[in-house]
């Protein structure tokens, strides 16, 4: 019996084994199937969650449509016309046009499209630039007997700046105003930083120069017998005619790269977009813009020119310096396109940066505007992206803000001795355009969200001027 009952045990130990292997396989079964139908369906949500974010980003059509109010004497003109003029004044002064007060303004008061406000913002930038530049031609650099322009500084940068502008216009055209928004964003409140802690740099070095000055003064007056009179020099001109202020081979370069990549520009209007010849005039105006670039940077590397106004300070340049120079260039003008800013928004503190002077800074990053603000409003013409009778008046209002700006602040600079004044004026203006734009572009990211308007990428083959 103990025989049987011992087997009887196994028997049974066996069976429950058994039972629960099958049991436990079983139910290994049941899960690999939940997993598996688990996976696929975590394979339909991952490929659902793509195509939402593909249809939310590309659509492969234009969602844009201008918005162009009616041109009357308002309280917005009034509003718009006092905004818009201590834009330009303080835009030209800092050397970064004001775009970033033009397109709130143009905007918020106005009702253009955010579009349609970078577009007339150009040209707004333009007619201060021109002013801006008929000023300054007449002015000489504060301390050296040459122009307060640096024509070598301007043709290493310009030729990439017209060339960044055709990008950036491109740019406009497809990118999403929130993409938009929140590269202002990021770039303004960077390049204001870095303009804000330059300045404080420079207001300390003139304060000890001033009191270096009076010191000396005072030692002088304080020993009659050892002090002497330094030997009377000339007096340095502050202004002199036009044309004996500028540098014809440099402007000449100038003017044939501007000229060059217009003729490519109007030579598109007449091609299909996105069609063989419409792609051959885009591509055809890099080497025009990498020549006139290379060609005064390998002149600076070689040492056969040199960036006159930093007086003796000679600079020895290196070859990945200026390539990355270049490449800020074009930056600085797919900036200018894109956001319908001047690019003197990020030449201005580059070129405090290498260590030019803030008049000279301001001057020469006013000249590249011209240039390429120029060039972004007959894009934007061809694009027919900004009315013409509004654009004309705030161009005028542009213009006179431009020149009068430039007197007064002068003025102030001689009468305090503090060119730093013009540096914090550009980091105020940076500033202020980061608040104000960033602000109109969350509030038009939110409205869009809300009434769930399309946010992506638009067809730059699709759109229709």
């Amino acid at each position: 019996m103990m025989g049987k009952s011992g087997l009887m045990k196994i028997v049974l130990l066996n069976a429950l084994f058994v039972g629960s292997f099958l049991l436990f396989v079983s139910a290994n079964q049941e899960t690999v199937k939940e997993i598996a139908v688990t996976e696929i369906d975590i394979e339909q949500v991952e490929v659902s969650f793509l195509n939402k974010v593909v249809n939310f980003l590309w659509q492969g059509k234009s969602g844009y449509v201008h918005v162009w109010p009616e041109m009357k004497f308002g309280w917005e003109i009034i509003v718009g016309s006092v905004i818009g003029f201590c834009g330009a004044a303080f835009g030209s002064v800092g050397g970064v046009g004001g775009g970033g007060i033009f397109v709130p303004m143009l905007t918020l008061i106005i009702g253009f499209d955010s579009k349609s406000s970078t577009a007339i913002s150009k040209c707004m930038i333009m007619g201060a630039a021109v002013s801006t530049v008929y000023y300054n031609l007449r002015q000489r650099h504060p301390t050296l007997e040459m122009p307060v322009i640096d024509y070598d500084l301007a043709l290493l940068f310009q030729p990439m700046l017209v060339l960044g502008i055709s990008i950036g216009v491109a740019f406009n055209v497809i990118f999403a105003d929130w993409m938009i928004t929140v590269l202002l964003i990021i770039l303004f409140i960077f390049t204001s930083t870095k303009a804000f802690l330059r300045g404080v740099d420079t207001w300390k070095k003139e304060t000890i120069m001033k009191k270096e000055a009076a010191q000396r003064i005072t030692d002088g007056n304080g020993h009659g017998g050892d002090y002497k009179a330094l030997p009377a020099v000339p007096a340095k001109r502050e202004t002199v005619p036009i044309m004996e202020n500028v540098h014809w081979p440099q402007v000449g370069v100038l003017c044939s790269v501007w000229l060059a990549i217009l003729g490519l520009e109007i030579a598109q209007k007449y091609t299909s977009t996105c069609s063989i010849g419409y792609w051959a005039t885009n591509i055809l105006q890099i080497p025009v813009a990498v020549g006139a670039s290379g060609y005064e940077a390998y002149m600076l590397y070689t040492g056969k020119r040199r960036l006159t106004s930093r007086g003796d300070a000679e600079m020895k340049w290196k070859v990945h310096q200026l390539v990355l120079y270049c490449l800020v260039g074009m930056a600085a003008g797919m900036v200018g396109g894109l956001l319908g800013l001047g690019g003197g928004f990020i030449l201005g503190p580059l070129f405090l940066e290498i260590g030019i002077i803030p008049q000279v800074s301001s001057a020469t990053a006013t000249f590249a505007m011209m240039f390429s603000s120029s060039m972004s409003v007959i894009e934007y013409y061809l694009l027919n992206r900004f009315p013409v009778p509004y654009a004309a008046y705030f161009v005028a209002v542009a213009t006179f803000a431009a020149f009068v700006g430039q007197v007064l602040v002068r003025r102030l600079i001689a009468i305090l001795g503090r060119a730093s004044l013009i540096i914090f004026i550009l980091a105020f203006t940076i500033f202020v355009s980061a608040i104000s734009l960033g602000g109109v572009g969350i509030s038009n990211m939110i409205y869009k969200f809300q009434h769930n308007e399309y946010m992506g990428f638009d067809s730059l083959c699709t759109y229709e001027a």
